[in-house]
């Protein structure tokens, strides 16, 4: 997937500014694609949240 690619490279960049040099280009799509499923998993967990919150103040006529 493209986006994990420019998330990757994002990251080794990000981290050589700061002097962190050890990290493979690898590593660095294994750590994007670890980024994306958490991202997901809150967006579901988020989601779950808005419509347990939306059920109880919904009020039946």
């Amino acid at each position: 997937m493209a986006i994990k690619f420019f998330v990757a490279k994002i990251l080794r960049d990000e981290l050589s500014l700061r002097g962190i040099w050890s990290l493979t280009a690898e590593e660095s799509k294994e750590i994007a694609a670890r980024i994306f499923e958490r991202i997901t998993d809150l967006e579901l967990e988020l989601a779950a949240r808005d419509f347990n919150t939306s059920s109880r103040v919904y009020k039946a006529p």
